[in-house]
């Protein structure tokens, strides 16, 4: 059984909470804001899979989970090697 992380004890950067505001996903153009890059950047991580953080579909669009941004964003281990 995976040893998940606590969302509630992740520190969410500040320019990240007001993206956010209190959701646990955000759409392609918010999260590429929040990093800094091109909402193109983070589609291709999705199609090619190679990214570091993944996103989910919801009604077929990408959303992206703010606790993987936040952790991204701290230098933290994401994905597989964060859990």
């Amino acid at each position: 059984m995976p040893n998940f992380l606590d969302p509630a004890k992740i520190q969410i950067p500040p320019g990240l909470a007001a993206i956010a505001a209190g959701r646990d996903h955000v759409a392609t153009h918010e999260a590429a804001h929040a990093l800094t890059r091109k909402d193109q950047t983070l589609r291709k991580w999705a199609c090619l899979g190679n990214g570091p953080i993944r996103p989910v579909r919801v009604n077929g669009r990408l959303m992206w989970s703010v606790a993987d941004l936040a952790r991204l964003l701290n230098g933290e281990p994401v994905g597989e090697a964060g859990q």
